[in-house]
């Protein structure tokens, strides 16, 4: 290799050649050794570059032994005319698939979700949802705590339906301890039900049409959300972690007023629905976005063990509050909701339609809601009325062990399911004639449906893969437990 100042020597002694014709034959000598030096490292560079440029055109005509891989970036030079032409190209140029992470950090993922996509391009081949990021050992916490305090945990599983999930708990407890709420407290239940479906879809079916580019309806939505979280705190004392919905009836009385209030929101909230699928329904972007997207066939969703609006939409007319009915369900009339194609388009279709159902179900418990007692009565089970643990040694004695050691129940397993918001909600609760459970179970709606984002996202592609996780409605809370 020729060093810098060697070069700029040559050219020195070029130059002065080049001007001095007559110098002395030494320095003459010198300068022409140098000069000829200083070509032939040119001409070798020359070479070396001609040479690079000839295996590239080579390389490009099929010349040269084909790579064993190749990525895309590699063709970016060519002309997808050029590659066609060639002979023996599709052969020899075999892609190589890309993997990325989807999540765990991405707003779209609904929780803390990692999927792991294999793409071709933007074609995604396998979907890898990897879970657990959210575990908090929540059975094997259950355990651990008597029956009252096993309560709370359910409200943190899916934390968008609250009161649904202490619900199933607690008719898994009342069928182990063999007892019958009061009439007044299975329709309060049925009511805060259906109030709840309506908190977890107004989340579910716009957080899903936010995903996909639409803000409007979503702020809509919270407007409506916050409306009924007032009810839940009007009842309860909080937000969201109710701890309402007890074994043996409900925790509190409805306060006055409520019942006047819940049936003015109820008037109004169907005329925002209609605002909804104004903006929504019809919309081209929308539809183009969800229709044929996610395809799911009923088979394929009886096999996955789907559940709720997953296994309507695809044309399966399941529903638990009309197959094994709970609560109040059995003296309410209602329709259920069932899609065709089995896209997030039809899924859609049902959860605004299951809208309209649930203001039906509120409107039957509003004007056939009984009077009477909300809990049953036994206050081993229950904690008596304040007042009457100020006047009755008794009654203080039962508070006190209530909740200190609790209560037991008999030795035996049960098996609870409700329909849930986002599909069946089940509790397999085992007895050991303690105190504390043996074993619960929890069989979370969301679980079962992740199980199937391999097949709903194959052939779509990247953006796609928002729609289909947004029709899943998923809370990683219930999913990871």
């Amino acid at each position: 290799m020729f060093s810098l100042a060697t070069r700029r020597t040559a050219l020195f002694a070029s130059a002065r050649s080049c001007a001095a014709p007559a110098a002395v034959a030494g320095s003459s000598s010198s300068s022409s050794n140098n000069i000829q030096h200083f070509r032939r490292a040119n001409l070798a560079t020359e070479a070396s570059t001609s040479a690079s440029t000839d295996a590239q055109a080579k390389g490009r005509a099929g010349i040269s032994p084909a790579a064993h891989t190749h990525t895309v970036e590699d063709l970016h030079e060519s002309t997808a005319q050029e590659i066609l032409q060639q002979g023996g190209t599709r052969k020899q140029a075999a892609l190589r698939h890309f993997t990325v992470n989807f999540g765990p950090q991405h707003p779209a993922a609904h929780g803390v979700l990692r999927l792991i996509l294999e793409l071709n391009g933007e074609e995604i081949l396998r979907t890898d949802p990897h879970v657990g990021l959210l575990h908090r050992g929540t059975e094997k916490l259950i355990e651990y705590k008597n029956y009252t305090q096993a309560l709370p945990y359910f409200d943190r599983l899916d934390y968008v339906s609250m009161m649904t999930n202490e619900l199933c708990y607690s008719r898994a407890v009342e069928k182990l301890l063999n007892i019958e709420v009061p009439e007044r407290a299975k329709w309060i239940r049925t009511m805060f039900g259906e109030i709840t479906r309506i908190l977890n879809h107004c989340m579910a079916v716009l957080s899903h049409v936010m995903d996909v580019g639409g803000l409007t309806p979503f702020l809509w939505a919270f407007e409506e959300r916050e409306k009924l979280m007032e009810f839940y705190e009007r009842v309860s004392g909080a937000r969201l972690h109710a701890a309402y919905v007890r074994p043996g009836g409900v925790a509190f009385d409805l306060p006055h007023g409520l019942l006047d209030d819940i049936h003015k929101w109820a008037t109004q909230f169907g005329s925002r629905i209609d605002e909804i699928e104004e903006v929504v329904t019809g919309n081209r972007i929308w539809k183009g976005r969800t229709i044929g997207i996610g395809k799911v066939t009923a088979q394929q969703a009886l096999d996955y063990g789907f559940s709720g609006v997953m296994l309507r939409g695809s044309g399966v007319a399941w529903d638990i509050r009309k197959v094994a009915p709970y609560d109040a369900y059995d003296q309410v009339e209602f329709d259920v909701p069932v899609g065709k194609n089995g896209d997030c388009y039809d899924r859609y279709l049902c959860r605004i339609e299951e809208f309209r159902q649930s203001l039906r179900i509120i409107e039957q418990c509003l004007n056939k809601m009984p009077a009477g007692q909300i809990k049953v009565d036994d206050h081993k089970l229950v904690p008596p009325p304040r007042a009457n643990m100020k006047e009755s040694m008794e009654s203080l004695i039962h508070h006190f062990l209530l909740f200190s050691k609790g209560y037991s129940v008999p030795p035996g397993e049960t098996y609870s399911a409700i329909e849930a918001p986002k599909g069946e909600m089940g509790v397999y609760l085992v007895s050991d004639g303690t105190n504390k459970p043996y074993r619960c179970k929890i069989r979370a709606p969301g679980f079962a449906h992740l199980a199937g984002a391999d097949f709903m996202m194959r052939g779509h592609f990247i953006p796609d893969c928002v729609a289909v996780i947004g029709t899943m409605d998923l809370v990683f809370g219930e999913v990871d437990r």
